[in-house]
């Protein structure tokens, strides 16, 4: 059986009085936090915590993230660490719930916390958890995924099992918020059709906010089986890390899984490659520190960037695709893949819209075959795809999304790409790409729900034969 893990969501609401101030600011938490085992009393678990911080008029991070120690029994606490940012700087909530079967209620709700900066006193506060309004929205928000079969660093072990005509892929796309720069990895092995050696190769690439793109190439080497992941001529990709060297560039940076593993392409496709190719996120976001340099006395810092790595598995190219991942933040995102297959039938067809909105924990629609074919083949999502600009909408069930693609030429990067058949085809990508994004519901008529805009921190590309 496939263990199982423990996802909740939480609110919390109180006061903090930072240091040098002579009042109290009024201070909200809204925390997901995602356990790999069944949250159980006897004993500790601990979670993952990711969320939104808000200090009135001094700090609202919507990246939170830390660790939650549950253990009711073993040590009768439950304790909040969260990393948070204030005004640039980085500050840390740490507190805990020391729980007392004397005051049952009081002792599960009031979280006092004090906090620090670098290990420095910082500020002090309470926090409570509202029994009136967040107690049933807390008590249904809890799932229990499966984990063992999920886990992030099973989905990076290399799928290619020697047959001619396969293309795999590793890729990793992050935004540094320091600077504002993307930064793009791309791992690759083709298995000619033709039953010639299959070989492995790649790039890095670079988007400064400012500055021209700059990319180079690694390899074409001799392909090799990897049992953690990818490795060539240098380059690796293995749980946890990322590292190598192309043309001036090298790179070493470690990854942190932030969010479970995303499935853009209908979860079965990856466990049996019956369509023309599938795509996954082996975690949905992902923190990368370290660095990566690029020219002569440039580089490019990471210190918890934000971004995502992803999986494709197929037979090659599509004939006309476009792709999106686009962090909305405190833990909610978007991955859109739109694309027209090279199959004789298929290559007939409109895109096929593959959509994946995670927010709040919970992902729309809730099938990925929902926006690709719709309901016996009515209410597919559908897209237009060009350049400088492309568009996916669609409706399923009481929502409708719409979403805007906009790659500045200034800011794209056009490379090719080789099948397994020897045919060619052409990406033209952007790690700092805009997008917007609307999402409306229906309540006796459309209403909006939510939209995000992203300026220069989108991940997007279109290619074409």
């Amino acid at each position: 059986m496939s263990a199982r893990g423990t996802e909740f969501r939480e609110t919390l609401l109180g006061r903090v009085r930072l240091d040098g101030e002579d009042r109290e600011r009024p201070v909200r938490l809204d925390l997901v936090a995602r356990a790999g085992t069944v949250v159980l009393p006897h004993r500790t678990t601990r979670a993952r915590l990711t969320g939104r911080v808000r200090i009135a008029g001094r700090a609202d991070d919507a990246d939170a993230t830390g660790e939650l120690e549950i253990s009711p029994l073993a040590r009768r606490r439950i304790r909040y660490r969260i990393t948070f940012s204030l005004e640039g700087r980085r500050l840390e909530l740490d507190g805990w719930k020391s729980l007392s079967p004397a005051r049952p209620v009081t002792s599960m709700t009031v979280l006092p916390y004090s906090l620090l900066e670098d290990g420095r006193p910082a500020g002090e506060g309470t926090l409570r958890f509202p029994l009136g309004t967040g107690l049933l929205p807390f008590l249904t928000s809890f799932r229990f995924p499966r984990t063992s079969a999920d886990h992030p660093g099973r989905h990076l072990a290399a799928r290619w099992d020697g047959r001619p005509g396969r293309t795999e892929v590793w890729y990793t796309t992050l935004t540094d918020p320091a600077t504002g720069t993307g930064a793009w990895l791309h791992h690759e092995v083709v298995a000619p059709t033709d039953g010639s050696a299959a070989y492995a190769h790649g790039w890095a690439a670079v988007f400064p906010p400012n500055d021209p793109v700059r990319h180079a190439r690694f390899g074409p080497v001799p392909a090799t089986r990897d049992t953690e992941g990818f490795t060539a001529d240098g380059v690796r990709v293995a749980p946890g890390t990322l590292s190598g060297s192309a043309g001036p560039f090298t790179w070493s940076l470690t990854e942190t899984p932030q969010g479970p593993p995303l499935h853009t392409f209908p979860r079965w496709s990856w466990r049996h490659p019956w369509l023309p190719a599938s795509h996954m996120l082996p975690a949905s976001r992902c923190r990368y520190t370290g660095t990566v340099r690029y020219g002569e006395g440039e580089q490019l810092r990471l210190d918890g960037a934000f971004g995502a790595s992803a999986r494709i598995y197929g037979h090659g190219n599509a004939a006309r695709w476009a792709w999106l991942h686009a962090d909305l933040g405190g833990g909610d995102l978007l991955e859109i893949v739109a694309a027209v297959s090279t199959r004789p039938g298929l290559d007939r067809l409109p895109p096929l819209v593959f959509l994946r909105l995670l927010r709040g924990g919970r992902t729309w629609p809730g099938r990925a075959e929902r926006t690709a074919v719709g309901w016996a083949g009515a209410g597919r999502f559908t897209a237009d795809l060009g350049l400088p600009r492309w568009r996916v909408t669609g409706r399923a069930g009481l929502r409708r999304i719409r979403v805007t693609v906009t790659q500045p030429e200034e800011r794209t990067l056009a490379l090719d790409y080789t099948d397994p058949d020897g045919s060619t085809a052409v990406c033209r990508n952007s790690e700092s790409a805009d997008a917007e994004v609307r999402l409306e519901r229906w309540w006796g008529r459309w209403r909006p729900e939510a939209s995000w805009h992203l300026t220069g921190t989108a991940h997007a590309e279109v290619g074409e034969r």
